[in-house]
């Protein structure tokens, strides 16, 4: 059933001081925190204990900002997509993620570590990916810098996204399938683990969204807040105002939503909307849709809402997007959804796949299948036309990626 815009209210706000920080244990309320192998303690107090001076150093910082503006092609455009607001009577803008350098928002956390990993003395990055994005952002700032690449992938998704595959392998990474499982994202964050415990000393493993133990989600939401931060600018440029009335975002594990909504976090008044994926619908077996279905447990090394049966054993996702089949979400949004901050959504495939061609048909826009349950979310926020509405709303979209990746997907469903 469809929600209207009417019944998405915020809840009371529990009295904090930021939401933006975790606090010294890597905690966001009752979510975070470090749970890893004794072998991989040294590596990630290291980590913990470097990662804040490091990324405040003015050459970091500078090199930082180079490579965001010069490489990877921000600032993203801010766009002001006509017919599509016009179809949903708001004023709908697009943060075009889908336009940086490998497709997605995922290129500005990877220069961000792979620029930590370098002042920490690592020759050696792992990663892992799931739909490719962060795969492809990996091997590529890898080749920048000439650094050996290894990215575990699931086999499914090796399947499903075989031109990021190849991506990866003319960029010189080695790509290495997850053949346990559901041979997904889950199963190649296992095996990224595992390469991390035999290779403590030279290897940096570089998180590809707002999970695993602490630092992590902290790390990879500040390299993602340039997101919001250039959404403030450029909205106020274009409206006189920073403030939209919402902020939409895609969830698996949620890197793009914690960037999207990193500066506007404690601003009650702009409502943040986070979409997952439902899969086949939420009471098939085959979802992704963690608030709805999850309840808190401990995976890749935090404290979160994890999709698990009655004696923890992790319950397999499904998703049609790759990149969203997770059967978890980071410790931040975690902490928003229970604290009522943000507002969680979900949509099914069919939903997703019903965003995208709309999207494509309206704007000229093809998303990547993870940004499409965004813009499914979209839809369900303003179903209804409502041409007496005292003032169309500012909608602020984000488009996580390209959807290039996705096109064989899209082609089956073409009719």
């Amino acid at each position: 059933m469809s929600i209207s815009r009417k019944t998405i209210t915020l809840k009371k706000m529990n009295s904090e001081k930021s939401y933006t920080a975790p606090d010294k244990h890597g905690y966001y309320g009752q979510f975070g925190g470090a749970f890893i192998p004794e072998m991989l303690y040294r590596n990630v107090e290291e980590l913990r204990s470097k990662y804040l001076e490091l990324i405040a150093d003015i050459n970091f910082q500078r090199e930082l900002n180079l490579l965001l503006h010069d490489f990877a092609g921000r600032p993203t455009p801010l766009y002001f997509a006509e017919r599509l607001s016009n179809q949903y009577n708001a004023n709908i803008y697009l943060k075009r993620e889908d336009l940086c350098h490998t497709g997605a928002h995922k290129i500005n956390n990877t220069i961000g570590q792979l620029l930590l990993a370098q002042r920490m003395g690592k020759k050696r990055i792992i990663a892992e990916t799931g739909a490719g994005q962060h795969g492809v952002a990996t091997a590529t700032v890898c080749a920048l810098k000439g650094l050996d690449c290894i990215v575990y992938m699931g086999e499914k998704d090796m399947q499903r996204q075989a031109p990021n595959v190849a991506r990866m392998k003319m960029l010189g990474a080695k790509v290495i399938p997850a053949i346990s499982g559901s041979k997904t994202l889950k199963d190649a964050t296992n095996e990224a683990i595992r390469d991390w415990i035999n290779h403590p000393d030279d290897t940096h493993y570089i998180i590809g969204s707002v999970v695993g133990p602490h630092p992590y989600p902290d790390m990879v939401a500040r390299f993602q807040s340039v997101i919001s931060k250039e959404i403030k600018e450029q909205l106020k440029e274009k409206t006189g105002t920073a403030f939209p009335d919402y902020v939409i975002a895609c969830v698996g594990g949620g890197s793009n939503a914690a960037g999207a909504f990193y500066h506007f976090l404690d601003e009650e008044n702009v409502k943040l909307i986070a979409v997952e994926a439902a899969g086949e619908g939420l009471k098939t077996g085959k979802s992704a849709a963690t608030t709805v279905l999850g309840k808190p447990g401990i995976l890749h090394g935090s404290k979160s809402l994890l999709m698990q049966t009655a004696d923890g054993q992790v319950v397999e996702p499904h998703s049609i997007s790759a990149g969203l089949d997770y059967p978890g979400i980071g410790p931040l949004h975690a902490h928003l959804f229970t604290n009522g901050r943000a507002n969680f959504l979900n949509a099914t495939d069919r939903e997703a796949l019903n965003a995208a061609f709309e999207l494509a048909k309206l704007e000229g826009i093809i998303p990547a299948l993870e940004s499409a349950h965004a813009l499914a979310g979209l839809k369900k926020l303003f179903t209804e036309i409502n041409e007496h509405a005292k003032k169309r709303e500012t909608v602020v979209v984000c488009l996580s990626g390209r959807g290039d990746k996705d096109l064989e997907t899209y082609m089956q469903h073409i009719s």
